[in-house]
């Protein structure tokens, strides 16, 4: 598994920096390899796409450090592997100069140490809904192992966790080489939306249904949140589309706080009407001066 060095990325040179460096940083990369000062450079658009995700990842203290650990990781199984191919050549070279031995007796110049190295790790992804991933729970996943067979396994989803991030499962990646520790099973949650709620960024948007006098008149009206009912105050005259947020009744921000409930307004015409309804609906087109494509 190949890793990208998002510090490289953005021009740093060792993780330990603060998030304005890290902020100065991706700024003057991001200016330099920018698609407006590089029409029709496919280099710089591709690299204009790594230093936005780079900064995405380090400019969040949870997601760095996932990133840092998993980093840290990765170059020291890469530099087993380089002492363990390293080793290998020698050996060839030792043999090109002495001989292989036909009494199958060892050569004075000993072998070299074979260096343990942690096993691959392996991703997969799961889909949560929205209030799975609020609140948390307990997933299965099934993966097929190396040798071939099904093993299952409980995932728990902790409360709040964010949509692309990942679960962690220690030891149960791929076998380690030469006594090496097991690699990691990472996770990556999918946060779905549902007809109920959807999710933007720690915002909750619901659909908020009016009929045409409660849009018109105004009125109270209680909606669902996602941990309670609220109350809330339709103001006269609200327009379809608009939207009235309650504050603090969204998704977890993962600093204690909480992000906004928001309550698409969308007024529906009723699909039949009752005679005497119909008859207001009549009267009403009649007296009214109100028109909806001049006003």
């Amino acid at each position: 598994m190949i890793f990208k060095d998002y510090y490289k990325i953005l021009g740093l040179e060792t993780s330990k920096v603060t998030g304005e460096e890290i902020k100065t940083a991706y700024r003057e990369q991001a200016k330099k390899y920018h698609p407006d000062v590089n029409i029709g450079d496919k280099k710089s658009e591709d690299r204009f796409k790594d230093i936005n995700e780079a900064y995405k990842i380090l400019s969040q203290t949870q997601s760095k450090r996932k990133y840092d650990r998993q980093w840290n990781n990765y170059i020291g199984r890469k530099k087993a592997k380089t002492e363990s191919e390293k080793s290998n050549t020698q050996n060839e070279f030792f043999s090109m100069l002495f001989g292989s031995n036909q009494n199958n007796e060892e050569p004075e110049i000993k072998k070299a140490k074979k260096v343990p190295a942690k096993g691959e790790n392996i991703e997969t992804e799961i889909n949560v809904s929205i209030e799975e991933a609020y609140y948390g729970s307990e997933k299965k996943v099934s993966l097929r192992t190396v040798d071939g067979k099904m093993k299952t396994f409980s995932i728990k989803v902790p409360s709040g966790i964010r949509s692309n991030e990942k679960v962690r499962l220690i030891g149960q990646g791929k076998n380690g080489v030469n006594g090496g520790k097991n690699g990691d099973l990472f996770i990556k949650i999918n946060i779905k939306n549902d007809s109920k709620f959807k999710l933007n960024g720690n915002n909750l948007v619901t659909d908020l249904y009016l009929s045409p006098w409660e849009a018109a008149l105004g009125t109270r009206v209680s909606i669902d949140g996602i941990d309670e009912k609220v109350s809330l105050y339709i103001p006269p005259g609200i327009q379809s589309g608009e939207k009235i947020k309650i504050p603090c009744k969204g998704y977890q921000d993962g600093k204690g706080g909480r992000g906004d409930l928001v309550a698409e307004v969308k007024t529906v015409v009723p699909r039949k009407l009752a005679e005497n309804e119909k008859e207001l609906f009549e009267r009403l087109s009649e007296i009214s001066k109100f028109n909806p494509r001049k006003d």
